[in-house]
């Protein structure tokens, strides 16, 4: 019998497995931010142990650091330590640190792969459990706690018990104007944030094949939000096409050799999945939220749905959910004031989506209520947005582009979202107090961001 893309991956890697137990998996690469690994670090300290293999792990401060003013010292005293935590603990250890102002800093999972660090067929962790984001390479990445972190960064390995495989496919084109942003909530929305729970999920299908390595990423960021230990998409020449020149990413005859390993990785046609599901691409439309997890979506045109009534426990989830956003079932969105847009995150910061964001506001004026935060996920996306002159559409809008950093993603920086306030976020969650105390989120796709921040309604991009 074949064996699926995961497996090959595991198996690759796995050290031994203990019986009745946990397997042990080697980590080829290790991505460090400020949040999570401060008490791994103290840990090595106490039990007078250095990094096993330092070429392995880079480290970036990003949930902390300001979006304006970088150059200055971080006002608030929390997350200054947090981030001179960061820069003495790389410098003690020795490792790769591209810290705030460094041309490489930004948000770990958009450097990763952006610098060509992030390969096909490894093993990637981080404390952080967006970590899926990197599959979308074809690699095995999952978030894991801080006691692994210092597990990590000791041994260069992991224990982890073994997850089940999923394959989700989704069949057929897309439509014209649904990105993969619409792909993950719509996804999300039909398997529950709980009906992946114990899996890691390839990827599959003809819409999946046409998305673009960032749309990719995007998807795979999002698996995290359904339950599922990761994701991952097969590699493929839109991956090779991806990777080839980026500075960190095998050269010459190192290339050909890893490029020709690449191609044995996707699944094998007989191979056998623990779960299956097929979607129709067709039936995707530009999507939002109207509750307090990603879950609670629904076409942007749609109805919010009626609080269920056969289950006491969901339906006062779902009451509770509406009454703290300010919706009601049965309400349309379209037309919803906005107060915030955030375009950014290791979801959608990254060029692809600063495109989208400008090809729609652009000759428009952002509309005169609204506060916009467009946020690049990296300092080379910034480069890039300005070598595109994606910033000149931006400003003659009425826009302001702002420094790489994780920023109203969550409230660990600066930017939060008032009280009370109504947010569309190109994020990744909108649970409540996510982007601030009392703060309404709701999640979307840069499109939709976009047609809000121009409207200053919730607003359909299509029309």
């Amino acid at each position: 019998m074949g064996k699926t893309l995961f497996e090959k991956i595991w198996e690759a890697h796995t050290v031994t497995d203990i019986p009745d137990g946990p397997s042990q998996i080697y980590i080829d690469r290790h991505y460090c931010h400020e949040v999570t690994s401060p008490q791994a670090f103290e840990g090595l300290r106490q039990r007078g142990l250095r990094v096993r293999r330092t070429d392995r792990t880079t480290c970036s401060p990003d949930h902390n650091i300001p979006t304006v003013d970088q150059d200055k010292p971080i006002a608030d005293p929390v997350s200054r330590n947090q981030v001179a935590t960061l820069e003495r603990n790389a410098a003690e250890f020795g490792l790769t640190l591209f810290g705030i102002g460094h041309e490489r800093n930004g948000i770990i999972h958009v450097i990763g792969p952006e610098n060509g660090l992030t390969l096909p067929g490894s093993t990637i962790v981080c404390g952080d459990s967006h970590t899926s984001t990197h599959g979308a390479v074809g690699a095995v990445a999952f978030g894991i706690g801080t006691s692994e972190v210092e597990m990590v960064l000791a041994t260069q390995c992991i224990l982890q018990p073994r997850p089940r495989t999923m394959r989700i496919n989704v069949e057929g084109k897309l439509a014209k104007g649904v990105t993969a942003k619409d792909v993950a909530l719509y996804i999300i929305a039909k398997m529950t944030t709980g009906g992946a729970t114990g899996y890691f999920v390839e990827y599959a299908g003809e819409a999946i094949r046409s998305l673009s390595m960032e749309g990719r990423m995007t998807l795979c960021n999002m698996s995290i939000e359904m339950g599922a230990r990761g994701g991952m998409v097969a590699p493929d020449e839109t991956t090779f096409e991806y990777i080839r020149g980026r500075d960190f990413a095998p050269k010459g005859e190192a290339w050909d050799r890893a490029v020709e390993y690449w191609r044995t990785l996707p699944s094998d046609p007989d191979a056998r999945f623990d779960a299956e599901v097929t979607f129709r691409a067709e039936d995707i439309a530009p999507r939002i939220t109207y509750g307090t997890n990603p879950g609670m979506g629904i076409a942007i045109d749609e109805d919010v749905p009626a609080i269920p009534i056969d289950d006491e426990a969901a339906a006062a989830s779902a009451a509770k959910s509406l009454e703290y956003m300010g919706f009601r079932s049965g309400q349309k969105l379209l037309g919803e004031k906005v107060d915030y847009v955030f375009l950014g995150s290791c979801t959608n910061g990254r060029i692809e989506d600063f495109r989208a964001f400008a090809s729609y506001v652009k000759g428009k004026r952002k509309a005169p209520g609204v506060t916009a935060w467009l946020v690049p996920g990296s300092w080379a996306v910034r480069r890039q947005i300005e070598a595109e002159g994606i910033d000149r559409i931006l400003a003659d809008a009425g826009f302001e582009l702002r420094q790489p950093g994780c920023s109203a993603c969550l409230a660990m920086n600066d930017d939060k979202i008032p009280a009370g306030a109504l947010a569309v976020s190109t994020s990744n969650r909108n649970f409540e107090g996510r982007q601030g105390p009392g703060a309404r989120t709701v999640l979307a796709g840069p499109l939709v961001a976009a047609a809000a921040a121009i409207h200053g309604v919730i607003t359909d991009p299509r029309i």
